[in-house]
């Protein structure tokens, strides 16, 4: 079976959900602790709707015994994909137009990868560019066997070749951790969250115009509901350069201001906001079966709980322009071995270029001029120190090159330009 065709966007010269994972692992765990009969209905419920877990294979080969209730032990790795799958969607994406991507299992077009450190002090969410042309390993097959290894082939490309399991494998080799835990999201999952808590505020630098997912926004401003949130975290043409890299920055801020809105008092002290984001997350995600038990939702949501907003950082895997082709892009070596070495030592990132969305609309974190820790000499080592600000540039925290772009949660940004 020939994997789905891919679509390209324009690249600039130089390089571009977890956290979606937390909100419903968040969210599921407060509705457990509230109180009374809705609040045990909400549980049920919410549970019941559930989609049949994916069976997930890590190359770390272990298996997931799921914790008894409390907060998740360790660090804590999950990665969800964005599918562009066109099967089971209705509405505007039944149709075909710029946003038409595929059937079946479809390509995986965002990738995020979730990492909460050992002490749960930190998390770091790394976009993995739609557009990377990486090594993909050997990939188990639902039938039994498996597929054959690529010297290089586009990181989207993944999910329909191999299923979850072969995105979690690529991204595993990228970043060096072991991912346990995965999910999926469709297009009807983005316009659910957007919903529940009744709209996501973000700032437009400039008017946002894109025919090719129906968007005329001003500048300014904008409080984003339903079919119009997505358009905004799919919208290439009408960011930056038009590339996959532009719209990555637009998602972070997206997902940033979408978890400043669901760690608000409003929502948080809102038993029906709760429950409707929670049913919102479940109905639309179908999770690997490492994650499949709300044992396991509600450990994950009390660990990730006590990570403050300004230091929940998401981060640009690092990538260059491909010498071989203008429209891709590949890893970048020196932003790759300091992600990585942040990574696998467990240590916070800290950020010393421009953010990836642009424009600050708030003060935003220092920039660093540390000397990045000593190269990591095993899979995990020193934690990361507490604090409820961006990591202060020290040999605890990795530096990043000036090239790797990102924000932290609590940065309120505005778009790029286009």
């Amino acid at each position: 079976m020939r994997p789905a065709p891919v679509r390209h966007g324009r690249l600039p010269v130089r390089r571009a959900r977890g956290p979606l994972a937390r909100l419903l692992a968040s969210t599921v765990a407060v509705l457990l602790l509230a109180v009374g009969g809705v609040a045990a209905y909400a549980v049920q419920d919410t549970v019941r709707s559930l989609k049949p877990a994916i069976h997930l294979v890590s190359a770390s080969g272990k298996s997931v015994t799921p914790p008894t209730v409390g907060a998740e032990s360790g660090e804590v790795n999950i990665l969800l994909a964005g599918t562009d799958t066109r099967t089971g969607q209705g509405g505007q994406f039944s149709s075909s137009d710029e946003l038409a991507g595929s059937s079946g299992a479809g390509n995986n077009d965002v990738t995020m990868v979730l990492h909460l450190s050992a002490d749960h002090q930190h998390a770091t969410v790394i976009s993995i560019p739609r557009d990377l042309m990486v090594p993909v390993p050997s990939c188990p097959t639902s039938g039994g066997g498996s597929t054959p290894a690529q010297d290089s082939a586009q990181f989207n490309t993944t999910l329909s070749t191999g299923g979850l399991s072969c995105v979690v494998l690529t991204a595993e080799a990228l970043t060096g951790l072991s991912i346990p835990y995965a999910a999926e999201i469709s297009f009807d999952g983005v316009v659910a969250m957007s919903n529940a808590v009744g709209g996501v505020p973000v700032c437009l630098a400039t008017p946002l115009t894109d025919p090719y997912v129906g968007l005329n926004l001003p500048a300014g401003q904008q409080t984003l509901v339903g079919s119009q949130a997505l358009a905004f975290v799919r919208s290439r043409h009408g960011v930056g350069d038009g590339s996959d890299l532009g719209r990555i920055s637009n998602q972070q801020l997206f997902l940033s201001s979408l978890l400043r809105t669901v760690t608000s008092a409003g929502v948080l002290t809102n038993p029906l906001t709760l429950y409707t984001l929670a049913k919102a997350a479940t109905s639309n995600l179908t999770l690997s079966d490492t994650l499949d038990s709300p044992t396991t939702i509600v450990s994950i949501g009390l660990a990730l709980k006590s990570v403050p907003l300004s230091d929940f950082v998401f981060v640009q895997y690092p990538s260059m322009t491909d010498p071989n082709d203008n429209n891709r892009v590949v890893p970048e070596p020196a932003g790759v071995d300091a992600l990585k070495q942040a990574l696998t030592t467990d240590t916070p990132v800290v950020l010393t270029g421009t953010t990836g969305s642009g424009t600050e609309s708030a003060t935003p974190a220092p920039t660093a001029t540390a000397t990045p820790s000593p190269a990591p000499t095993s899979g995990s080592g020193s934690t990361a120190a507490a604090g409820g600000s961006t990591p202060a540039p020290t040999s605890s925290a990795v530096t990043l090159p000036s090239d790797v772009t990102g924000q932290t949660a609590a940065q309120q940004t505005c778009t790029k330009g286009n």
